[in-house]
């Protein structure tokens, strides 16, 4: 993070990524002399409601005005040609006028807002992969959207929709799709043992996500150590945590999934305790980049064999028929959530983006992420030239057929 008093003395020339968190209320006019370098500008946690014209920022990619004090989308973006991710979440907005975003945009977040209807104009965005909306007001999508033929995770929760569209359900590349939390939502009946925190020991942080932070932590009525998921809030990026609650109470037992013994529901904390994951299990990959968008990345130099590639596809093929059968989307169907072994046993995990449904189609469009998923560890395969490596490739390719209704579903996929 830079400074603005570097930024005024002239110290910053030449680079090509800006963060200001200053509580800043106008926009620095300072900024535009970087326009021969700059790429990254990020002024999120700050008290703006107005952005100058950017257009002068010609070499602009990203852009974060998260956190402000906008209550209309800023007009301020439409020249910068080159712009192909920006996020303002957790703000005011209310008002998306039309024609005012470049048509380079790949990446729009909209999340935590007010917004009651997206502009016509949307769909003139046609290199739209991700689209985050949840949070909103929303009570239902233009139709122009339907020319967002590159869309492939699409954020819906938490808003009043009255129904998903036919048409969202026929996107070619439509694949991590999150709708809880509507007016049209389904919410299981569902009942679990109630745990209280005071009667749990606490101790270090396991890890931490979107909607939550996991700790380890003693539990004397079941005498072991178990897992903690404390929710930061009662919304979270993906949707209500109440969902995510429902959800993994719903899921029931199954091997690759892990187990839930108890809700946390006190007036300050909303939680789950599961069971404790050993130490040797480790995330399979990482979460996709600015690069990537929507594909997950590995660390370099890491790689795996097509026959263990095929025994981590077994696993969450496995886990995937078990939640479709409980017409059950995870939502966020990637490596990054899943967690794998030296065995290669592996857990799918991370449930905050998962919705109940009552069309199969809904099925189809997870049904490609799992594709992307084999896509994705096949391009870090060390062993190409063998039959699992020609069998993995051929169901992935199914599985991301351009046309949803000719996918299989889960159970017909056979490994």
């Amino acid at each position: 993070m830079q400074t603005l008093k570097q930024l005024n003395n002239d110290e910053l020339q030449g680079i090509k990524k800006l963060t200001l968190s200053e509580n800043i209320t106008t926009f620095p006019e300072k900024i535009f002399d970087l326009a021969d370098t700059l790429e990254i500008l990020d002024l999120s946690h700050n008290q703006l409601f107005f952005i100058p014209d950017l257009s002068r920022l010609t070499k602009l990619k990203i852009a974060f005005f998260s956190y402000n004090l906008f209550t209309k989308l800023p007009n301020s973006f439409k020249q910068c040609k080159n712009l192909y991710m920006l996020g303002l979440k957790g703000n005011q907005i209310d008002t998306f006028d039309e024609n005012i975003l470049p048509l380079s945009i790949s990446w729009l977040i909209l999340t935590d807002n007010k917004l009651k209807t997206i502009p016509d104009s949307i769909g003139d965005l046609v290199k739209l992969q991700k689209f985050a909306l949840s949070g909103n007001k929303l009570n239902k999508l233009p139709l122009s959207m339907q020319k967002c033929k590159n869309l492939e995770l699409l954020r819906l929760s938490a808003n009043n929709l009255t129904h998903i569209p036919d048409w969202l359900l026929e996107l070619p590349k439509l694949s991590w799709l999150a709708f809880s939390g509507n007016d049209c939502s389904i919410k299981p009946q569902v009942d679990l043992e109630k745990a209280t925190l005071k009667k749990l020991d606490i101790q270090e942080q396991l890890g931490e996500g979107a909607s939550g932070i996991i700790y380890k932590a003693f539990c004397p009525t079941l005498d072991k150590d178990v897992a903690v998921k404390l929710f930061k809030g009662a919304i979270t990026s993906d949707g209500y945590a109440a969902d995510e609650m429902d959800t993994y109470m719903s899921i029931g037992k199954h091997s690759n999934l892990i187990n839930v013994i108890a809700k946390i529901d006190e007036d300050e904390k909303l939680g789950l305790i599961l069971d404790l994951i050993p130490k040797s299990y480790e995330n399979l990959g990482f979460p996709p980049n600015f690069e990537t968008c929507t594909r997950d990345t590995f660390p370099s130099e890491y790689s795996l064999t097509s026959q263990t590639i095929y025994e981590i596809a077994k696993h969450i093929l496995s886990a995937s028929i078990h939640l479709h059968k409980k017409d059950l989307m995870h939502g966020d169907l990637y490596a990054h959530n899943i967690l794998i072994n030296e065995h290669n046993h592996c857990y799918l995990g991370d449930f905050g983006a998962s919705s109940f449904y009552e069309n199969k189609n809904f099925e189809k469009i997870e049904v490609r992420a799992f594709g992307c998923l084999i896509d994705d560890l096949l391009c870090i395969c060390s062993t190409k030239d063998d039959d699992y490596f020609k069998m993995l490739t051929t169901i992935s390719q199914i599985c991301m057929q351009k046309t949803v209704k000719s996918r299989p579903l889960f159970q017909e996929i056979k490994l």
